[in-house]
């Protein structure tokens, strides 16, 4: 514990320098590897429900599109909750990085529109801010 009543991240090495508890051992361990299958499939599945709506409302098609639609919604919102994290909060924030990068993925493949550099460069970002929400010091997932 720190002094402040918080959680002391670091250890001492050998040589008397202090680095994070969180070895490289652990960086790719299973539940990480879990939760990115998990985010991935939640993605497509939440992109699958809502352009069932944007093809409803947007595109002229019928509104039997909204059926499946929102089974895939309530499919993505299952697949969060098994994340392994005693937040939602914190899951939702990191989906949100994979939820955007999917987002591009599905404008590329399913609509036929290449993301462009800014695209890419605004996903990644929103990438690598979800990998230290999932795996910073102390973090299950």
């Amino acid at each position: 514990m720190c002094a402040a009543g918080g959680v002391d991240d670091t250890a001492t090495r050998s040589d008397g320098l202090n680095m994070l508890a969180t070895s490289t051992d652990q960086f790719m361990t299973m539940p990480t590897l879990q939760t990115a299958l998990i985010y991935a499939l939640a993605a497509l599945a939440e992109i699958a429900g809502c352009f069932s709506f944007w093809a409803w409302l947007r595109l002229s098609k019928s509104p039997w599109w909204v059926a499946p639609g929102m089974v895939s919604l309530a499919i993505f919102a299952w697949l969060l909750t098994l994340v392994d994290t005693p937040a939602a909060g914190r899951a939702f924030a990191a989906y949100g990085g994979v939820y955007i990068a999917a987002s591009l993925i599905w404008l590329w493949s399913v609509e036929g529109a290449r993301p462009d550099r800014w695209d890419i460069i605004g996903a990644s970002i929103c990438l690598v801010g979800a990998g230290v929400i999932l795996i910073g010091p102390g973090r299950s997932a």
